[in-house]
This record gives C-alpha cells, sequence and structure tokens, in this order.
C-alpha cells in the first residue's frame, strides 16, 4: 500500500515514522507547506516527497493522511474524498459547526470512508473501561468524572486561533465520554476563568474550565480541565457503577501526590507531556486506519462522531459565556436552520 502524508510537524513528523514502519505500507510520500520541513523528515526516513498536496495527490497513492494545520483539514478531506480515497485526518474536521457539516454532507453523499483521529479511543485504558462497562463489570453506571490538564499553556498564537478550550482540548473528553458508555450528551454546564496569561483573556478563552455534562440516561459527569497543571500532563476518567469503579489513567506515571502517611503511589516518573502518555494509542489509531483503507473494516470514528463531539463543545462554550444550562439540542437546532 502507498499512503501520502500532509503535514509532518510536531503530531505528523510521528505519523510519519509510525506509517513507515508499518508492515502493510510499502511506500509513504510526503508533503507540507514548509518544504524544508518535508525535505527534512524524508530524509530522516529515506523517502520520497512532493512539492504540494496536489502533487501528492497525483502521486498513485492508495490512502491519503492528514495532519497539516487545523484550517486545512475539511479542504483537504474533501479533495482525497474527491479523488477517491480512504482518509485518515487529525482532529478536528474544522474549527467549526458549518463546515463540519458540510465535509459530513460530502462523506455521506460519496460514502467515503473517513477516520477523523480521536486517538484516546485506541488506548488500553480506554478500551479496558468501555469492555467493562458494556460487559456488566461496572454494574450500572451512576457518575463519571473526566480530567484533561496540560501542564504549560500554549503559545499566545495558538489560543488566539483554537476555538477556545472546550473545542480545542475538551473535545476529546467529550468523544471519549460518548464512546465509553455508549450514551449522548443532552445538556452542558460549563464555567471557567482566566487566570495565567493576559492571551487567554483577550481571545475570549479561560485556563481552567468546569463542566457539568447530563447523558441521556440521566447519568451525570464532571468535568475538569487547565492550562497549568504543573505536576505534569494529567488526563484520566472514573466511571462509578453499582459494582465497581474503574479508573483510567491511574498509574504510576499520573501525576499526582497522595497526602496519606506511607502511601507511596504513584512512584512515577510522572507524564509531563501527551505524545508519552498517548504514543501506543496514536500507533493503533493508524493501524486501524491502515486497515480501514485496506477494506478491512469500516471507519472507527467517523466524520459524524467528531460532529457529535463538537456540538457538545458548542453546547459548553455557549454555557460558559451566558452562565446557564444549555440543552445540546438547542445547539443543534441553531445549526439546522
Amino acid at each position: 500500500m502507498r499512503i501520502g502524508l500532509a503535514g509532518v510537524g510536531r503530531i505528523g513528523a510521528q505519523h510519519a515514522r509510525a506509517l513507515h514502519a508499518h508492515p502493510d505500507v510499502d511506500q509513504l510520500v510526503l508533503t507540507d507547506v514548509d518544504v524544508e520541513r518535508a525535505a527534512r523528515v524524508a530524509g530522516e526516513l529515506g523517502i520520497e516527497h512532493v512539492q504540494d498536496t496536489d502533487a501528492l495527490l497525483g502521486a498513485g497513492i492508495d490512502a491519503f493522511a492528514i495532519a497539516a494545520a487545523t484550517d486545512a483539514h475539511a479542504d483537504l478531506i474533501l479533495a482525497a474524498v474527491d479523488a477517491g480515497l480512504p482518509v485518515f485526518c487529525e482532529k478536528p474536521v474544522a474549527g467549526e459547526v458549518k463546515t463540519t457539516v458540510r465535509v459530513r454532507d460530502r462523506v455521506a453523499e460519496a460514502g467515503a470512508r473517513v477516520h477523523i483521529g480521536f486517538q484516546r479511543r485506541f488506548d488500553a485504558g480506554y478500551t479496558a473501561a468501555r469492555e467493562a462497562l458494556s460487559s456488566g463489570a461496572l454494574g450500572d453506571l451512576r457518575r463519571v468524572h473526566l480530567i484533561t490538564a496540560d501542564p504549560a499553556p500554549p503559545s499566545a498564537g495558538y489560543i488566539a486561533t483554537s476555538g477556545g478550550v472546550f473545542r480545542d482540548m475538551h473535545i476529546h473528553d467529550f468523544d471519549v465520554v460518548r464512546w465509553v458508555t455508549g450514551r449522548e450528551v443532552v445538556e452542558v454546564y460549563a464555567t471557567g476563568a482566566a487566570r495565567g496569561a493576559d492571551f487567554f483573556a483577550s481571545a475570549g478563552d479561560v485556563d481552567e474550565s468546569a463542566a457539568l455534562l447530563t447523558l441521556d440516561d440521566g447519568t451525570l459527569c464532571t468535568l475538569q480541565g487547565s492550562r497549568y497543571n504543573g505536576a505534569g500532563y494529567d488526563v484520566r476518567m472514573e466511571l462509578a457503577g453499582t459494582r465497581a469503579t474503574w479508573a483510567v489513567g491511574l498509574d504510576d506515571s499520573v501525576p499526582l501526590h497522595s497526602a496519606e502517611p506511607g502511601v507511596s503511589f504513584p512512584q512515577g516518573p510522572t507524564v509531563q507531556a501527551f505524545w508519552p502518555r498517548f504514543v501506543r494509542a496514536y500507533n493503533a489509531e493508524l493501524t486501524a486506519f491502515v486497515a480501514m483503507a485496506r477494506g478491512e473494516g469500516p471507519s472507527p470514528c467517523t466524520v459524524d462522531d467528531a460532529l457529535e463531539a463538537l456540538f457538545v463543545a458548542e453546547a459548553a462554550d455557549l454555557s460558559r459565556r451566558e452562565h446557564r444550562a444549555v440543552r445540546v439540542e438547542e445547539v443543534k437546532a441553531a445549526w439546522s436552520r
């Protein structure tokens, strides 16, 4: 199989290494708007690179992977769909609902295979929790708690174009709560505070976040987030049922310190960045993409899935700004007019 990859920045370069090493990928071809960067990564791997996306789509590839900048995702997905290629694209499909809906409709019309990259679906802990819930090992689900906390904030330039903490960071939580529980979020009450660098408030964003989500079966989910978690990169999910409570992300690398005397857990070293926390999940995600591209199964995360998570993010952002509970159906109705 010959795969094309657009974008070899921080995540894209790692994806290039993973795809190049994949036993079912015979050839990998790269492109990037930064031609020197594409040449550097291609040289490191001893593979081909081309000048631009048009050249890549015309290079006889069998599938197309996208790790370019967010504002390029939608057009690249549609170009690949028009070329009849199966597609992998890092989240998000687009920064706003209107474009995401347009891509969703075009993908459905074409019957295209598109896999959106929400890597937590491929993490061993989230997978085990999902299986425990579906098997009945947890009993009836009573409550969920989600945490996503970065050790340090991104740059001011990134925050200005990110779409805000709920669309950029917590959209992973919104996707994974749907995937693990098999339920839909129906209502959100969200809040936040800008207590750090001035550029958060200037962008209308926050660096500390919290939300209460209500699922369609009445289950309550609490959510916390931070851009200033000095202890390290903390991503966890707790599911409490009538038979058991399971925690995802609770191992010796979790950036916590027990206040209890004589307790040595966790022993560390603590995880400090997203890549070491999720490297296995990212690689498993690309393996699933290759399998989809080979016709061995459907998309494990569709554009529809990405849109549902975005609707929740939109509801959360509206709730934070207007200081009220927001039904997800309210957001959907606003975009269907």
